[in-house]
Order: C-alpha cells, then sequence, then structure tokens
C-alpha cells in the first residue's frame, strides 16, 4: 500500500542531517509549538478540514502535532516507517495554501514547509506518477 523509494531499505535514515536540520530551527519551532493552545481555532480557517467532514486529521494543529512535533520529540531518531507516515500528513493532507489562521500567531503554513524539507532530506515524497497507487487529494 505505502509505496516506498528505491532503495529504502538497504539505504539508512540519516539521523545526523535530520538533527542538524532539526536545530537550525530550533528555538522558533519549538516555540511555536508550545504556543499551540490546542483551542482549533485554526481548523475551520483549512478548506481541507472542511471538506472532509471536520476529521480532525485535516485540523493545522493536529498536522504540525504529528509531524514536526514527533519530529522534535524524537530528536530526529526516526525510521523510514516513521518518515512515510508524516509523507501523507505533511503533502496529503495539507496543500500550504496558507489560509490556516491562529489567533495567537503560530504560522501554521511554515511549520509544515519545513517538515516537509526534513522528510524531503531524506528522498521520501509523494509519488505523482501514474503509475502510484497513492492518491492526493
Amino acid at each position: 500500500m505505502n509505496q516506498t523509494i528505491p532503495n529504502q531499505e538497504t539505504k539508512k535514515v540519516d539521523t545526523k542531517k535530520i538533527k542538524s536540520l532539526l536545530n537550525r530551527r530550533k528555538g522558533k519551532m519549538k516555540r511555536f509549538l508550545s504556543y499551540c493552545a490546542h483551542c482549533s481555532l485554526c481548523a475551520e480557517s483549512c478548506f481541507l478540514y472542511m471538506k472532509y467532514k471536520k476529521d480532525p486529521k485535516y485540523m493545522p494543529s493536529y498536522k504540525v502535532i504529528n509531524s514536526l512535533g514527533k519530529l522534535y520529540k524524537k530528536r530526529g531518531n526516526v525510521d523510514w516507517k516513521f518518515l512515510n507516515e508524516i509523507k501523507g500528513i505533511v503533502w496529503k493532507n495539507c496543500v500550504l495554501c496558507g489560509r490556516c489562521y491562529c489567533p495567537i500567531g503560530i504560522h501554521v503554513p511554515s511549520m509544515i514547509a519545513f517538515a516537509r524539507t526534513i522528510v524531503r532530506s531524506q528522498e521520501v515524497y509523494p509519488q505523482l506518477d501514474e503509475a502510484s497507487p497513492e492518491s492526493w487529494l
């Protein structure tokens, strides 16, 4: 079901690179993560959340906490399975439209974009060719 990038099984996750990326923006990103009050006010500004009948996995706060938040919580010590799990969160569940609104001022798009950068650094990204079983939007 989850298509893998060729040689993913033989190639190790470069956790050193992930840790380096996480450390570059650690102050700002961890501050944003700690500011989230889980108030859900960001949810209704997300058209995907509204389109998918208010499914919580499309809430901007959910997407950030379950991608970038988990990357920081694990301190970059992740495996291929984890990277493929958050791949769907940061690409399929978010189009980076910039509509998400946070009354506290958390900039969700920059956090999702940063999570994408980290996942992409390990060559994990959606397969967009016609033969792919993955459905994006």
